[in-house]
């Protein structure tokens, strides 16, 4: 009944549009913006599908940031199990920046995606599963500036593309995220200074017995985005560019040291690292 009024209103066309819309709503919830209900997709998602002419002003590879940021944000809380989002960008991001973690890979053209030229390597089980997650533990405890790639788009990237300099909270529907690219001025080859405060949001819920949190902005947050020019990050006033990845201001490592983990494993689980 529903299709024969469509039919009556809008004739093929409408049918049309309709199947491109569900065609995107499943393509963008089992790709960009997974969650854990398994075959469930979160309806917000089709609030931006419902003018096809809009799809091409919608910034979706920041959406998809914003998502995975929230995602890794509720995968450390004690109470979480598992991880979702877009997991195809985070691994392909590891790959770029992390030789020591990367698989086999295929020649590709230039035109290709880069994140299909990884061949996906063999999950292993139980004591292999295991040993191999300790070996990269202790990897990533003795990682070193040598060890990453900090330029795999190339020195000059940033200049391509504008917006990835941009500093301020990046979103899709009601998840906002911070997005700081002075936290590492190395991937654009400049030596790595302590960054400024972060813009933060004015409150945060986060239940005690549920394994996600909201956070709250002011609404000037959503004019930061339309507005690039303003809030963009000065490579020149903020540092100088380095011809070796380790360089840092001196002053770095003791604020690294209080924000951050610097080892994975625990000194009484193996041999302390120096």
């Amino acid at each position: 009944m529903h299709a024969e009024g469509l039919l009556v209103s809008g004739g093929e066309l409408k049918i049309k549009e309709m199947e491109v819309q569900c065609y995107l709503f499943v393509l963008l919830g089992s790709t960009l913006f997974v969650d854990k209900s398994r075959d469930r997709i979160r309806p917000v998602i089709n609030l931006f599908l419902k003018d096809h002419l809009q799809l091409t002003d919608y910034a979706w590879g920041a959406g998809a940031l914003a998502y995975l940021y929230r995602q890794l944000g509720v995968a450390i809380r004690a109470g979480s199990k598992g991880l979702c989002g877009c997991l195809t960008l985070l691994q392909a991001w590891i790959y770029e920046y992390f030789p020591l973690f990367r698989p086999s890979q295929l020649p590709q053209s230039p035109d290709a995606p880069r994140a299909s030229s990884w061949i996906s390597p063999r999950l292993p089980g139980g004591d292999e599963a295991r040993q191999r997650l300790a070996r990269y533990q202790q990897l990533l405890d003795e990682l070193s500036a040598d060890d990453v790639t900090w330029t795999p788009y190339g020195r000059d990237g940033h200049t391509d593309i504008p917006r990835s300099l941009y500093t301020g909270p990046i979103r899709f529907s009601d998840i906002a995220e911070g997005y700081d690219p002075a936290r590492c001025l190395r991937q654009f080859r400049y030596r790595q200074i302590i960054p400024r405060a972060m813009t933060v949001p004015h409150d945060q819920y986060r239940p005690a017995s549920d394994s996600s949190y909201i956070v709250f902005w002011d609404p000037w947050v959503n004019q930061l985005w339309d507005n690039v020019a303003a809030h963009r990050l000065d490579l020149n006033f903020a540092s100088r560019p380095c011809e070796h990845p380790s360089e840092i201001v001196e002053e770095y490592v003791d604020w690294f040291l209080i924000r951050s983990h610097p080892r994975i494993t625990h000194p009484t689980d193996g041999v302390p690292q120096p």
